[in-house]
């Protein structure tokens, strides 16, 4: 099969799963629907935060209603919706629900996808009758020179959904994801996707000590990972649609379009959204701010569209340019900040406008 460079290093042959092609728009959102998971794989990346709790996240939100996570997909402006974990089954009340929820908000056209290690032939068809789309299956590393045990075959039987595998590319296991993609061929699933392996704050220390490096000083991903999943889609003799997805795509392509989806849908008249999609603006830190907009208003005449009060993080924004003009007249410490228009609101950067140090 022909094969398709895909951006940021990723290659496909074959028929790219739909899911994938939502992603690249940036116009999937990520729905952690618990991260209670019931295996232990050494490499998993999730977060601390998310890592065996049973918790809710819509992107970057900590959700907490139905309400909230159909508001992030209607920021980014999503057309699909993958949902992951942990392991979505562990809780399949709460997955179900929610394919119900997003297709009846969103109609049918909004593609959702599901990604689990558990193979339970009743839950794939409840999944099915509720909306699923495209399922996702990730078998353990120590299935994988045995594939045909796991019965995946019986249990997608009675399915009119695309299914695929989904598992990282792990060095030295070559034969074993070999054997794997060869079963995926050889009972017609509909793709298999190879991601890049990657070093994370919660795997870093086991990955260490089965002996994986780093590829280069500019990235989290494992050498040689890219290499194994490379050459599994360029073996000839397979007819699965093969993908890989690689650590640089999902920063560079997928989470940046998914940033500028948002950035333009939470960006106000005092915000700037930069080519990458941050959120650039001017910050004045202070509690004191009915008397600090006063100040901006009557004596500076920035007007109230171009201003407010942040009470989370005791400060007042305002627009760049705007505080640039004047802030060494201002008696609280300046500055000139750029932040993720993310839920978390992460702060990539910030500049000083004045040396104040009484707040």
């Amino acid at each position: 099969m022909h094969v398709h460079r895909f951006g940021a290093g990723s290659e496909y042959c074959g028929r790219l799963p739909m899911g994938c092609r939502h992603c690249r728009r940036g116009s999937k959102m990520v729905l952690l629907i618990t991260g209670k998971c019931n295996e232990s794989c050494y490499y998993c990346p999730l977060s601390g935060h998310k890592k065996g709790k049973d918790v809710l996240y819509a992107n970057e939100l900590r959700a907490f209603s139905e309400e909230e996570v159909l508001r992030e997909a209607e920021l980014i402006r999503a057309t699909g919706t993958g949902i992951t974990g942990g392991d979505p089954l562990c809780v399949p009340d709460r997955t179900v629900r929610y394919i119900r929820l997003l297709k009846s908000r969103f109609g049918g056209a909004h593609h959702v996808h599901l990604y689990t290690s558990t193979i339970d032939k009743g839950l794939f068809e409840e999944l099915e009758r509720a909306g699923l789309d495209e399922l996702r299956l990730h078998p353990m590393v120590s299935d994988w020179h045995r594939p045909e045990e796991l019965g995946i075959e019986e249990a997608i039987s009675d399915l009119d959904i695309h299914v695929g595998l989904e598992v990282p590319a792990i060095p030295g296991e070559d034969e074993g994801l070999f054997r794997l993609v060869q079963h995926a061929d050889r009972i017609s699933l509909d793709f298999v996707n190879l991601n890049e392996l990657e070093f994370s704050e919660t795997n870093a220390e086991r990955l260490r000590a089965k002996g994986f490096e780093v590829k280069d000083d500019l990235s989290s991903a494992v050498l040689d990972s890219e290499e194994l999943a490379l050459a599994m889609i360029r073996y000839s003799d397979l007819g699965v649609p093969i993908h890989y997805c690689s650590s640089s795509f999902k920063d560079r392509v997928q989470l940046r379009n998914r940033i500028l989806r948002r950035a333009r849908s939470v960006a106000t008249p005092l915000d700037l959204v930069t080519e990458e999609g941050m959120l650039y603006k001017g910050v004045i830190e202070t509690d004191r701010y009915q008397e600090t907009m006063a100040l901006l208003r009557e004596v500076h005449g920035v007007p109230d569209n171009l201003m407010r009060a942040d009470l989370e993080r005791s400060r007042v924004e305002v627009a760049a340019w705007a505080l640039e003009g004047f802030a060494d007249r201002i008696p609280y410490p300046c500055y000139l900040v750029e932040e993720y228009p993310t839920a978390d609101r992460l702060e990539v950067e910030r500049a000083p406008l004045n040396r104040r140090k009484v707040k």
